[in-house]
């Protein structure tokens, strides 16, 4: 389990007392004497201000002038807008007294307005360099362009949100993000357009707006327990929440609650990780097109060269582009990653979807509502999208290699009779179970040869140590003749979904009991594969909470 965040007695306070009726003269004397609290309000400070409630600093800039000790909080005005940004370096709280960043109530201001930062021309709204034990919460966000200014001698390539990163070797984090609005970072002019090819590349080659991105390729340095909750993440160039370590230099991650959208990459992406959870998360319109400056592709999720994360409860909604672009996918070199519990629907690339060189990944008790709807050659599309794909995809011109031990049981996935399910399997893939599946496919489905960056040959030869039994399908054509690993036993008949196409969990509740009640097999591990899952194969409950009685059933809701 993750290492709890430690929340100090004054961010508690302070977030009882942000939004509360006070008088201009009150000072926060419920904090811990000690510490010091530095008020900001660009209507009524100056710059002969003493950060004091009575006379606040009028610019953020003064913030370079502080010398902040554990337990200090900065507090913007709600109401105002701040232009510039917050930038801290070398600045470290504690446990028990973070630095606080957040907001204040001014007097004769009604209503529960936030404090905003407007960050246009400037190259982040929060930077966060060298820093430990940070608590950001209730601020909105934005940064709309402007000529970027220069940063230690040169003009910045991205704009951020919020970025917390690494520059020299140590032990950095304990930063928690809260409440946060972040909208409308672009780091290109409004009308600027990007090459078709653009698109194409393997991440853009390009400037970019980002809407949350903590960044470690420092050598020696460890950027650990970071936390990301109840924030709105939305309209941003490229990705809207995005981990980027060397090796595995960021540790314990907690992703929780937050909304991600219209973003113009993928929704939440993390590479480098070790160790996490994603819990309680709604992506929607990833990879959106809807301005010229956007990239306009993305996955709602997706993981490359990370361990021990699990990502449940979420919901994947609308991802598009012309490749990859599924709801959650697993990117290649990436060990014990677990997406149970989910609400996948209209990903144009598809649901599951693990490239090569992953160990030991899973998809359970996820229910995918008409994925994969993408068609090659169509709006520029290069790739098929796929209801499941095993990919031995590990770069350009390398030899595909795996996955390895890849784990798929008890998801529910609908497509309607309009939709073509399309279905990949890999020849270098080695271990694979898939068991108490239902296929409820509509309409026609068929096999795709991969179709990566490079295409893969269609494989003659039995993958390994496949377990392949005992799904449900609607009819005996779901899963084509065509693919390397068949169903040894498969199950045909209609589930009687309660609302098939309709986008609750509860329409997929299954009315025909005799077929799928405790019709489910016991998931063992796959033949030669010691591991299984680090987190356990079996689990407690379906996808609606419900307990698992006796043997399982078919699909991810259990039938009471």
């Amino acid at each position: 389990m993750l290492k709890t965040l430690k929340i100090g007695i004054a961010s508690l306070l302070l977030a009882g007392y942000a939004f509360t009726a006070c008088s201009a003269d009150t000072e926060m004397s419920e904090l811990k004497s000690g510490t010091q609290n530095y008020y900001f309000n660009p209507e009524t400070g100056s710059t002969t201000g003493d950060g004091t409630l009575v006379r606040p600093f009028k610019f953020l800039a003064h913030i370079s002038t502080l010398r902040l000790n554990p337990g200090d909080s900065i507090l913007l005005a709600a109401g105002t807008t701040s232009p510039g940004s917050i930038v801290l370096k070398q600045v470290h709280g504690t446990a028990e007294n973070p630095i606080v960043i957040s907001s204040y109530k001014p007097a004769k201001l009604s209503g529960n307005q936030r404090a905003k930062i407007d960050a246009k021309g400037a190259a982040n709204g929060i930077l966060l360099e060298n820093c430990s034990f940070i608590e950001v919460s209730g601020l909105q966000i934005s940064g709309n362009a402007g000529p970027v200014k220069m940063v230690d001698g040169k003009i910045p390539d991205m704009k951020c949100g919020v970025l917390v990163k690494t520059s020299e070797a140590g032990v950095f984090g304990n930063i928690s993000l809260s409440n946060l609005v972040v909208k409308d970072i672009f780091y290109e002019e409004e009308g600027y357009v990007r090459g078709q090819d653009e698109v194409r590349s393997a991440n853009g080659t390009q400037s970019y707006g980002w809407g949350i991105r903590f960044i470690n390729q420092t050598d020696g340095a460890l950027l650990q327990n970071l936390k990301v909750e109840d924030c709105e993440i939305s309209n941003v160039a490229h990705t809207g929440l995005k981990f980027t370590g060397k090796g595995k230099s960021i540790e314990n991650i907690s992703v929780l609650n937050n909304r991600v959208t219209e973003t113009g990459g993928p929704g939440i992406q993390m590479s480098g990780v070790k160790g996490g959870i994603v819990n309680g998360n709604t992506v929607d319109h990833s990879g959106s097109n809807n301005d010229s400056r956007k990239w306009g592709r993305g996955s709602g999720l997706w993981t490359w060269s990370t361990d021990n994360v699990i990502i449940e409860h979420n919901s994947f909604l609308n991802a598009n582009g012309p490749g990859d672009s599924a709801g959650c996918h697993i990117d290649y070199n990436c060990k014990n990653v677990v997406v149970q519990y989910n609400f996948s629907a209209n990903n144009a690339g598809g649901f599951c979807e693990i490239l090569g060189n992953n160990h030991n990944c899973a998809y359970r008790y996820n229910i995918s509502v008409n994925d994969g709807w993408r068609v090659k050659g169509q709006d520029g599309a290069f790739q098929e999208g796929k209801v499941f794909w095993l990919s031995g995809y590990v770069g350009n011109q390398r030899q595909p290699n795996g996955p390895f031990n890849s784990y798929f049981y008890n998801n529910t996935i609908y497509t309607s009779p309009e939709l073509v399910a399309n279905f990949a399997v890999a020849k270098s893939s080695s271990g694979v179970l898939i068991v108490n599946n239902i296929f409820y496919i509509a309409g026609d489905s068929k096999l795709v040869a991969g179709d990566q960056y490079q295409p893969e040959e269609i494989g003659s030869t039995p993958i390994p140590n496949t377990i392949f039994e005992n799904n449900l399908y609607l009819s005996d054509s779901n899963w084509p003749q065509e693919v390397l690993i068949q169903d040894g036993s498969p199950v045909i008949g209609n589930p009687e979904f309660r609302n098939p196409g309709g986008l609750k969990l509860e329409d997929y509740f299954p009315g025909n009991a005799d077929l799928i009640k405790d019709r489910g097999m016991e998931i063992a591990k796959i033949p030669n594969d010691s591991i299984g899952l680090t987190i356990g194969l079996d689990v407690q409950k379906d996808i609606l909470g419900n307990a698992l009685n006796g043997m399982p059933d078919l699909g991810a809701i259990e039938i009471q």
